[in-house]
């Protein structure tokens, strides 16, 4: 009933609060990556550059950027490549050694939650101006982390400036020291892609020591969420409550059904940033982001009774971006009057439009109807998550579906010819990715692989899952001469 948020037409923007769509420097080969993904924080005083160089990092004007100190006040992150490896890019709010009440205390609380939160911190500190008390300070506090830390010394963007005013900020003691223009993209990603280059690689298992599928439970905060975890587990593991923003950590509850283990994943309510309070929910929604890149079935959420909301469709695109196979649970059935019930499926199905192939199922937390028969739905799409297809059989369907459905023509100056599609195969699994090689991907709409997903999904059963489809050129000595 649902259907993948790169598929829908005409298109429906929902873009996630809590992330952006993915950057230009995001690959299809790292698209499939399930594993945990390193998490770097972007720190320093205020105005000395980090959002500039957040935004060089993500490719695109994510984070505002001004000369006015303090304009980043909510923690922002974006899913980037380095050479070759995946990481998780975070923009902070100003440090301040000597913090003020209300606003300013709260803001300064999200960046340091974002320090406890990361794998590796990028100290950034003006150049221009040279080493202050403020960076000393912040210097000492990040250094007892014992986290893997880099200096980068921005605004750096003259070569004869590189050597004078580095100097001074050699005094924090600081081996991964760099000079970069965050301005002119100068030095960024080799500073970057050094201090990443002496973290360890990632584990090869995407899950945790706890075996089992992994079944992370997502959606707005307030419902039902942890009662669906404690339903499923049948016994009270999470703490329920009616405020809002109970959950901050994600909770990892092992249970056994039919035979099969299954890992329960409760997480954080996910508001839109501009809404969520203190460094609390602020870090409670990162650990929800991890665990929906190591989940293997994502299931949303959402209350039935008050009905579809657009950070409904947020968190949703935010599981289809992540490649998770889904179900979604219309929580709070036993409140729906029964004539409007059809009318509440039909507004779940239209907010959520863009992954009309996700199940939608009504139930109750608080009476438990419907979750008995749950975990069958959850192994069904488990399976389409996994399914992999012979090339053979791809490639009739390729060829079927290129003669009922040729793509545009291609170009080559001011000549047209066809633009074939010579043959596929399927390249990962979770969620099942198939690269298509063709003459001149360049020159193939994105509407035209909107249309392969969703043959593939109508022709092969991949119901409740992302489908990816990758062009690629054909490569080959001969490759002009078989194309014309």
């Amino acid at each position: 009933m649902l259907r993948d948020v790169a598929e829908i037409g005409p298109r429906r923007s929902v873009p996630p609060s809590f992330i952006p769509q993915p950057s230009e420097r995001l690959t299809s080969a790292t698209m499939t990556d399930s594993q945990r993904l390193p998490m770097v924080a972007l720190v320093g005083r205020p105005n000395v550059g980090k959002s500039t160089l957040f935004n060089r990092f993500a490719g695109y004007r994510r984070a505002l950027v001004a000369d006015q100190p303090g304009l980043t006040r909510d923690r922002i992150a974006e899913r980037i490549e380095i050479d070759g490896r995946m990481i998780w890019i975070v923009d902070t709010a100003g440090l301040d050694p000597v913090r003020g009440g209300g606003l300013d205390a709260a803001v300064q609380a999200q960046a340091e939650s974002a320090v406890r939160n990361a794998d590796v911190i990028l100290f950034v500190v003006d150049g221009k101006l040279g080493l202050s008390p403020e960076d000393e300070a912040i210097a000492t506090t990040l250094r007892r982390s014992g986290k893997p830390l880099g200096l980068l010394v921005n605004k750096i963007d003259q070569p004869q400036h590189h050597q004078g005013r580095i100097n001074d900020f050699y005094r924090l003691g600081i081996d991964a020291t760099y000079a970069v223009s965050a301005e002119h993209g100068g030095g960024v990603f080799n500073a970057l892609e050094q201090i990443l280059a002496r973290l360890p690689e990632e584990d090869a298992s995407p899950h945790s020591d706890v075996a089992g599928t992994r079944i992370a439970i997502v959606g707005r905060p307030n419902v039902g969420k942890s009662s669906i975890a404690n339903r499923l587990a049948r016994e009270e593991r999470v703490v329920v409550s009616d405020a809002p923003g109970t959950t901050r950590d994600a909770v990892d509850i092992q249970i056994r059904r039919d035979g099969e283990d299954y890992v329960l994943v409760d997480t954080a309510g996910l508001r839109k940033v501009g809404k969520r309070q203190g460094p609390g929910e602020h870090g409670g929604a990162l650990m929800a982001l991890r665990s929906l890149e190591r989940a293997d079935i994502a299931l949303l959420v959402v209350d039935a009774a008050e009905g579809i909301a657009d950070q409904d469709a947020r968190v949703a695109a935010l599981m289809r971006e992540q490649g998770c196979s889904a179900l979604v649970l219309a929580n709070k059935w036993d409140l729906v009057e029964t004539e409007d019930r059809p009318d509440i499926l039909a507004d779940i199905g239209h907010g959520l439009r863009f992954m009309s192939d996700v199940p939608v199922v009504p139930v109750s937390a608080l009476t438990g109807a419907g979750l008995n028969p749950l975990f069958k739905k959850l192994r069904k799409v488990a399976a389409a998550g996994e399914q992999r297809i012979s090339t053979s059989d791809l490639n009739r369907w390729l060829q079927d579906v290129a003669e009922k459905h040729p793509p545009s023509m291609a170009s080559r100056g001011a000549t047209k010819r066809p633009n074939k599609l010579f043959y596929a195969s399927q390249v990962g699994v979770r969620p099942p990715t198939i690269i298509v090689f063709c003459t001149d991907p360049k020159a193939i709409q994105t509407s035209y692989v909107r249309f392969l997903e969703n043959q593939l999904r109508e022709s092969f059963g991949f119901a409740g899952t992302p489908v990816r489809v990758r062009l690629r050129q054909r490569s080959g000595r001969n490759r002009d001469q078989h194309d014309e």
